[in-house]
């Protein structure tokens, strides 16, 4: 998700090597503790993997989706994961223009604010993509898993800071709780949910 030629290598194995493909979920994220510019273009590795790669990801994905989607004509399904950490953003670079050299600034680095002011730019994007994508040919929408524990997210964590992470991560779902919230999304939930994030398991338009 660092490599937008490996992004689009991975969309073109998917359309000529899948014959169908009824979901699609975009789980990849990162937060990292410090600065970290991916060095093929340049971006803030959080922005980079939360909001560039997997949007990129999500608009060569959609056609394939149409394409070849389930063969009753019931649209296919592309849930994004997101966060409820959304919504305590204060997306303070919102008036800077331009806006991703704002982002990318290293005198900026907050690793929290930027993780969820990468998942707020990915609602405010989607927002805007289902203006242009019908939901009677892919529903859209984001899901939060909620904290979960045991997925690694943290793992740039050292010393003090990992401890603390650790004893944290006892009090969050497992993996497998956490996992249905957004299987939910592509199972259970239907046109309704196109443009929506869904909370443990409940829409939120």
């Amino acid at each position: 998700m660092s490599s937008y030629d490996s992004i689009r290598a991975f969309a073109r194995r998917a359309e000529t090597q899948l014959s169908r493909i009824d979901i699609v979920i975009l789980n990849a994220g990162v937060i990292k503790l410090s600065y970290n510019t991916v060095e093929s273009t340049g971006h803030e590795e959080i922005l980079q993997v939360n909001y560039l790669s997997t949007m990129l990801l999500a608009i060569l994905l959609l056609p394939i989706l149409k394409a070849k989607g389930i063969p009753s004509g019931q649209p296919a399904c592309l849930t994004i994961v997101s966060a409820a950490l959304t919504l305590a953003a204060k997306f303070a670079n919102r008036d800077a223009n331009p806006l991703f050299t704002a982002l990318d600034d290293p005198k900026q680095f907050d690793n929290q604010e930027n993780y969820n002011t990468s998942k707020l730019l990915a609602h405010m994007f989607l927002w805007n993509l289902v203006d242009y994508v019908s939901a009677d040919d892919v529903i859209i929408n984001l899901a939060d898993p909620a904290w979960c524990r045991g997925t690694e997210l943290t793992r740039d964590a050292k010393g003090v800071m990992k401890v603390a992470m650790v004893a944290f991560g006892t009090l969050g779902r497992t993996p497998k709780v956490g996992a249905s919230c957004f299987i939910d999304a592509v199972v259970n939930k239907g046109k309704e949910s196109h443009g929506c994030f869904l909370m443990s398991w409940e829409i939120h338009p």
